[in-house]
């Protein structure tokens, strides 16, 4: 017999919006669950440019409201969870025969005041043939400007909010199929089936969020509703490769055909390159970076940068395909990244929430629209909240990272500090949960390289659904660019055996 879960609210899609309603939801009081087909963040969620960002480029389309709220979360974000949160300083070469200085110098000048900027540098202008900045470009550009905007590890600040809903009751279930669900008088009746195992749950919710990305006419079609073509499937790829420069700025670089492209330093010895808007169609479970993206990508760095850079080169690639609201633009690049929270009623009466678009900077703001649509269908308590709740780790004194990570270097002295700085960077005030009294990497058990050691990856599976090698070095971490070959292998043997010791555990 099918196990059954009573809800008020059912939460499809295990992305960063899906997570944020859970978080919002559960924090109002409210019984949540989530399912996801997946892992969190498994698919457009981890492969975005990981920027936390009003979208300077958004001011040129006019979408002042949308660039106006990004920053105000900006600022919001880098306040509730400062680990994962991080300034960046962006430097933005001018090239004349794209835009004129005037007009990048009057666009800046928005983008410092819209969104009320407390704690980051503003804009200004420099000239890069006398500072630092300069060094990593060609001669030939001589004028510039520097701004501020966050970077993030954008899987992270998804477990992070799904980890926050659970511990605020929600019911998270990853690699869990909706199979159906049907509108009734008392409100959604869902059928599941928990892929890796077959077990089949059967979940009654009051009210239905669809944060499913871009299977949100599938998903809608699986509630009985007609599928419309309201969305646009936009693909976005990027490159890493080896560092291009040793300064800690950001750059942003105009294209010819008027699109940017950023290089953001990257996991410490690397520089991260994107992004690309292209028109998909294809199998959303094999997403991947085509030749011609990639070769756009290393021409846009060509442009400006000293050392060239060629496919060849990439140590990672990976793209995401983002499920925009259909605008009908022209250009791919020219698409609406604003939201849409379309709420529908059925037939029989219980409500259905589709989330369309959006952006991960803008994902907390969503979830309290998206709470405020459905309040007279769940009821809960009312108002915001998640604004000023710090997510997991976020709970550093006065929120000075700088001052925390000083600290923790005191703390644990015997550890390479490399390893006490991504812990501090990942888990924040939770680093203590794993690394305990431990004076060296060996009390914290199997070392796999790279600093990842037995004590992280339990910590993982037990409390952030971490399941595969994949789960644990490419969205729960970015390890895998740095593990030593045969690493992952030792690690999936790891997984192996600990999942056959809990499976003994649990038998009669």
């Amino acid at each position: 017999m099918a196990e059954t879960l009573l809800l008020d609210l059912l939460v499809v899609g295990g992305g960063i919006n899906g997570a944020g309603i859970a978080r919002d939801a559960a924090g109002r009081g409210l019984r949540v669950g989530l399912i996801e087909q997946s892992d969190l963040a498994a698919f457009t969620s981890s492969a975005s440019t990981k920027l936390i960002h009003g979208g300077l480029r958004y001011l040129e389309y006019g979408e002042v409201r949308l660039v106006r709220e990004a920053l105000s979360e900006r600022e919001r974000l880098l306040a509730i969870a400062p680990h994962i949160v991080r300034p960046v300083r962006f430097v933005l070469p001018h090239a004349p025969q794209l835009r004129p200085r005037w007009e990048i110098r009057l666009g800046l000048l928005l983008y410092d005041h819209l969104g009320g900027r407390k704690r980051l540098a503003p804009s200004r202008a420099i000239r890069l043939d006398r500072e630092p900045a300069g060094e990593p470009l060609k001669p030939g550009f001589t004028h510039g400007f520097v701004y501020s905007d966050c970077r993030v590890d954008d899987s992270r600040l998804v477990a992070l909010n799904a980890l926050d809903a659970a511990e605020r009751g929600a019911v998270i279930l990853t690699r869990t199929q909706l199979e159906s669900a049907t509108a009734e008088r008392d409100g959604w009746h869902a059928e599941c089936v928990d892929v890796p195992s077959g077990r089949r749950l059967h979940l009654r919710a009051t009210a239905l969020v669809n944060a499913s990305g871009c299977w949100i006419e599938a998903v809608r079609r699986a509630a009985g509703l007609p599928g419309e073509d309201r969305i646009r499937l936009v693909k976005g790829s990027h490159i890493v490769v080896p560092s291009l420069s040793r300064v800690e700025e950001a750059y942003l670089l105009q294209n010819p055909d008027r699109r940017v492209v950023f290089a953001i330093p990257y996991e410490e010895r690397f520089t991260l390159i994107g992004t690309t808007d292209e028109p998909f169609a294809g199998d959303l479970r094999d997403v991947r970076a085509a030749a011609a993206e990639i070769e756009y990508l290393c021409e846009s760095v060509n442009r400006y940068f000293r050392r060239a850079v060629r496919p060849a080169d990439a140590v990672w690639r990976y793209a995401g395909v983002r499920a925009l609201h259909d605008d009908h633009a022209t250009r791919a690049q020219a698409v609406t990244r604003d939201y849409d929270l379309e709420l529908e009623r059925s037939p029989a009466g219980p409500a259905l929430l589709s989330v369309i678009g959006g952006k991960l900077s803008t994902y907390r703001s969503l979830a309290e629209a998206a709470l405020e649509k459905l309040h007279p269908f769940l009821g809960g308590s009312a108002g915001s909240w998640s604004g000023a709740a710090a997510l997991p780790g976020g709970d550093l004194p006065g929120g000075d990272f700088e001052a925390f990570l000083a600290g923790a270097l005191r703390r644990w002295p015997h550890l390479p500090p490399a390893v006490v700085r991504r812990m501090a960077h990942a888990y924040g005030t939770r680093m203590e949960r794993i690394l305990g009294r431990a004076a060296s990497l060996d009390a914290l058990g199997e070392h796999f390289g790279a600093g990842l050691t037995a004590a992280e990856v339990d910590y993982l599976a037990s409390h952030e659904w971490a399941v595969s090698c994949e789960d644990l070095l490419w969205r729960r971490s970015k390890l895998g660019l740095h593990l030593p070959p045969g690493a992952a292998e030792r690690l999936d043997g790891y997984l192996l055996s600990r999942t056959r010791g809990a499976r003994a555990r649990t038998r009669p």
